[in-house]
């Protein structure tokens, strides 16, 4: 019910806001242009949705492979102890572990095509454990939480986007570290109030020793990069990602080869379903783009700056954080939009100005909820989502304030 209501809000504010500007303003184009977003947006949701057929048939076919491999339930007896304190629901050794665990490692690496597969696999396999068809589990909200913090320890996107703007920035890796501060912090706030939801006991010492050891593993690779120059960092960050999924195919195949599994069948059977998740996806998406395309083409981001900027300067704040917020305010609603607005920042301000090395903290630093919210629910036809959104936000938020924190610490 709660995307039902956001869903409806979207439309309604900026109806309102479009007619008060056609209206009273005499904006006599602000018509069109939300017609013509709308189109757009319906068009694009399309669109990802056939380009999503190939990497879902791709990594589903190799899932499928790994699957009659064995390699998925190894991966889930190997991460068990942990996950079965945050998943109670979800059985012993489960599938399901293993496919949430290698979707949380492509987060990871920043690799947002290969995670996207692996969590709907994930949620797939959520689904059948769950009681109520059309109401989201707590394992499939807590697996949602987590998704959508954005653990990231390598941005390259973002990285990548440094590098190639009209003025590129001097050292395109300087935000890594910062992004992976605010993405452990967005990450652990989202664990914290789901297992305050939940009723999880976060101070068991299984949960202790494994946030320790996944923090001191962190820390650690952290200060082995910041030790790189700026172009082998980047050559170890593209490396390192590409190796991680060829590593992956690679042991899928070799486990299939042991147990005499018949490859090409699996994968062909894995890949089918690409195409059907892709197809049950469209709806979800189209609907879900439209809605975030009306709000932004009515200017209600302007609005919501200045509004930012006018609430900071009566506090005495500094507010030369604010021209960056458009990038936080889109990420949550389109990944596409975020990134054309830390574009934008960077070319106006400077890639290497405060306002584009925040733009990019921003941007590498956490998930589109929206977007997670209509594509992994929708590949299951899941309609009550329950308090997801909430702390989904909830982690944005937490992500948003230590941005800027940290911001200010390292650039301003």
């Amino acid at each position: 019910m709660a995307l039902n209501y956001i869903w409806l809000a979207f439309f309604l504010v900026a109806f309102v806001v479009a007619f008060i500007k056609w209206a009273f303003l005499g904006d006599q184009e602000i018509l069109k242009l939300l017609m013509d977003g709308i189109f757009k947006a319906a068009n694009d949701g399309f669109d990802i949705s056939l380009k999503l057929v190939g990497m879902m048939s791709l990594f589903l076919g190799f899932m499928k492979i790994g699957e009659q491999a064995g390699a998925i339930n190894f991966l889930s007896r190997l991460v068990s102890p942990f996950f079965s304190r945050l998943f109670p629901e979800v059985p012993k050794n489960h599938p399901a572990t293993g496919q949430m665990m290698m979707n949380f490692s492509a987060n990871l690496l920043g690799l947002d095509n290969a995670a996207t597969p692996f969590g709907i696999k994930a949620m797939q396999s959520l689904q059948e454990l769950n009681p109520s068809k059309d109401t989201a589990s707590n394992a499939q909200v807590m697996f949602m939480a987590l998704h959508a913090s954005g653990l990231t320890l390598i941005p390259v996107a973002v990285i990548a986007m440094r590098a190639s703007v009209k003025e590129p920035a001097a050292n395109p890796t300087d935000i890594f570290v910062p992004c992976m501060v605010v993405t452990f912090v967005a990450t652990i706030t989202a664990l914290i109030i789901m297992s305050f939801k939940q009723k999880i006991n976060l101070l068991h010492p299984v949960i202790l020793g494994w946030i320790g050891g996944i923090s001191a593993l962190i820390a650690a690779l952290i200060w082995y990069l910041t030790t790189l120059s700026p172009d082998r960092l980047q050559t170890f960050s593209t490396t390192l990602s590409s190796g991680i999924i060829l590593l992956i195919f690679l042991a899928f195949l070799l486990g299939g080869w042991r147990k005499k599994v018949n490859m090409f069948e699996a994968f062909v059977e894995g890949a089918k379903g690409g195409f059907e998740i892709a197809v049950r996806i469209i709806p979800y998406l189209i609907a879900m783009l439209v809605a975030i395309s009306v709000l932004r083409n009515s200017g209600i981001f302007g609005y919501v700056v200045d509004g930012f900027r006018y609430f900071f300067a009566m506090l005495s704040v500094n507010t030369d954080f604010v021209e960056a917020l458009p990038t936080a305010l889109m990420k949550p609603l389109s990944g596409a939009g975020a990134r054309g607005m830390m574009v934008d920042a960077m070319n106006t301000y400077g890639a290497d100005s405060f306002i584009g090395r925040l733009s990019s903290i921003f941007q590498g630093t956490s998930d589109t909820t929206f977007y997670v919210i209509a594509v992994y629910f929708g590949a299951i036809n899941v309609k009550n989502t329950r308090y997801a959104i909430p702390v989904m936000l909830l982690a944005d938020l937490a992500g948003i304030i230590t941005a800027i924190f940290i911001a200010y610490l390292f650039f301003h």
